[in-house]
């Protein structure tokens, strides 16, 4: 529907005010969108950006108002209604309306969910002790920041991206860091082993300490504001602060109760349409049979979140767009900047491009000879013509992958 076929004057509203949220709003007005639009966040705060909270926010490298979108000022003048801190409790898809956590109902022509997800909560005798922290929000990290002051031995628990990125950031606070990993090995669902050894030996390097197969059963206080954290072995470690980082449940509680369907999250087409007229969805919230996956799939990460909108916003305007993206994602520890694109699940063969000791290396994922997946350690340049590659669906062979001294550009003609 275009914006000169709506069927009144509600506009788009979209609720969730994070990256998906914000760009929704943004690329509606680039794609000429003339309505109104209503933006809807749960948090008091202007629209922010997520990834640097657990990095350089909490390094005290960025401020608050570098982590903004845009400024305040910027919503009023392109239209764009924001409603901070506000909570929508219920969605009437047969009356399009909304019901706010203010007590008004709200009138929407097209509606974008863009919710998020929240991180998994340890469910064990103790996990709600003043020392334990979750990190996604602002006011999360507001909170860890102010007791990390104080704390000096670390224990995280889980080993996914936001564990250890929060240990590197604590080892270079100078923090005892002890991660409790329930896998076998460091970002063990996202990297392949090689990649994950790699970055085992860099944490130890470091200093920190990891324990895999591990099962944390509770967590005691004690009168010096410790915590004893106990696992299923019998052993326990001490801490003063507890991270935990154990994955994300998607926040679909809204649209299942309106009718929508969800499946471990809210369930788009490739336009971002859900299975409910005038009700769209973007970002961590969704699950979606992505072109260039085998199977539907929920992705967290910053590309998906604004690609996924981008694709909502042009459709709501009248331009569709699909999204096809080949997914990509990083991730900042020490001084060390993994980039990777595609999808290696999967994959039945490997490639070294470049000398793993050298701390500047990609590995190139095959699947029955096709080029799936590139990660890639400090080399950006194999990262940005891997995303042309495999946009392309243009595959090097396995002899050229591994010649660091072969043009992959010239591939592309």
């Amino acid at each position: 529907m275009t914006a000169t076929q709506q069927q009144g004057n509600a506009g788009v509203v979209i609720v969730g005010a994070g990256q998906a949220g914000y760009q929704c709003a943004e690329s509606l007005r680039q794609e000429g969108y003339a309505g109104p639009i209503t933006l809807i966040g749960d948090e008091p705060y202007t629209p922010y950006q997520r990834p640097p909270l657990s990095k350089s926010y909490l390094l005290g490298e960025v401020d608050k108002e570098r982590l903004q979108f845009r400024s305040s000022s910027y919503y009023a003048e392109h239209g764009i209604e924001l409603l901070r801190a506000t909570m929508v409790t219920t969605l009437s898809p047969q009356t399009q309306t909304l019901q706010l956590s203010d007590d008004r109902t709200l009138a929407y022509d097209q509606l974008v969910l863009a919710t998020g997800a929240t991180p998994r909560q340890l469910t064990i005798p103790g996990s709600d002790v003043a020392g334990r922290h979750y990190l996604k929000t602002l006011d999360d990290v507001d909170r860890i920041e102010s007791h990390l002051q104080q704390a000096e031995r670390i224990v995280v628990i889980g080993a996914g991206f936001i564990g250890m990125e929060f240990a590197a950031v604590a080892r270079k606070l100078g923090k005892t860091v002890q991660v409790l990993a329930h896998a076998e090995r460091v970002m063990e669902r996202v990297l392949s082993p090689q990649l994950s050894d790699y970055f085992q030996q860099l944490h130890q390097q470091q200093g920190v300490e990891i324990a895999y197969g591990m099962d944390v059963e509770r967590i005691e206080s004690a009168a010096d504001n410790s915590y004893r954290v106990h696992c299923s072995d019998t052993s326990h470690y001490q801490a003063d602060l507890i991270l935990v980082g154990i994955g994300s449940l998607p926040n679909t509680e809204l649209a299942e109760a309106a009718g929508i369907i969800c499946d471990n999250g809210l369930l788009v087409d490739e336009n971002g349409a859900s299975s409910v007229p005038h009700i769209y969805a973007a970002g961590d919230c969704t699950r979606y049979s992505h072109p260039f996956a085998a199977a539907a799939l929920r992705l967290e990460s910053v590309q998906n979140a604004v690609d996924q909108a981008r694709a909502v916003a042009a459709h709501i305007a009248g331009q569709p767009k699909p999204y096809t993206t080949v997914p990509w994602f990083w991730s900042d520890q020490y001084d060390t900047k993994l980039q990777m694109v595609g999808l290696a699940e999967g994959c039945d063969e490997q490639v070294l491009r470049g000398e793993v000791a050298s701390g500047r290396f990609s590995i190139f994922h095959y699947r029955q000879g096709a080029l799936r997946a590139v990660d890639s350690i400090n080399k950006p340049a194999d990262h940005m013509i891997s995303r042309k590659l495999l946009a392309a669906g243009v595959s090097p062979n396995k002899e050229q992958a591994a010649d660091s001294g072969f043009a992959l550009k010239s591939l592309l003609g």
